[in-house]
Formats: C-alpha cells, structure tokens, sequence
C-alpha cells in the first residue's frame, strides 16, 4: 500500500467533518478537545497552518453551527473565539 499525504487543507477538512460529527452526537467533551487542539494549532502553527485553520477548519464548524442553530461559540478557546469574531466582522464588512 502506498504512503499517500495528505495536504494540509484535506486534513483541515477531515479534522472539521470530525468535529461536526461530534457536536451532532452532543459529544461536548470530545469537541473542546477538537476545539483545543484547533486552537493550540493557531497559535503555535506556521503562517500556512494558522490560514487553514482560520479559513478551512473554522469556517466549516462555524458555518455548520450557524445553519443547526447550534450555540456552542461559548465553548471556543480565547484565541479561535477571536478569530472567529474577526472572521464575522470581515465577512460583514463592519
């Protein structure tokens, strides 16, 4: 079997799918967990990593809760909680 790689934007996309099956089970813990690790991988990540999880990861879970009604925004990290925000004021034009 072949080693195959996977680009950094299709492991955002796994790590976003993964997520969202978790907050559809009410899986709470195990999405703070997710949340965690999304939020250690903005801070501590390169320029390339800090882009997918703003733009790839983030946007698919924020998107997601939005359309569910879902209201776990409470449960982000400090540091994606304002990424997320940001994100909104862009998207906004504010």
């Amino acid at each position: 079997m072949k080693n195959q790689v996977k680009s950094a934007c299709a492991k955002a996309v796994q790590f976003a799918e993964i997520t969202k099956n978790l907050i559809r089970k009410g899986n709470i813990i195990r999405v703070k967990k997710c949340l965690s690790v999304a939020e250690q991988m903005l801070i501590t990540g390169n320029i390339e990593t800090k882009n997918v999880i703003s733009n790839i990861y983030l946007f698919s879970v924020s998107t997601f809760m939005e359309m569910h009604n879902c209201s776990i925004s409470n449960l982000f990290p400090q540091s994606l909680k304002a990424e997320y925000i940001k994100t909104i004021n862009n998207t906004s034009g504010v």
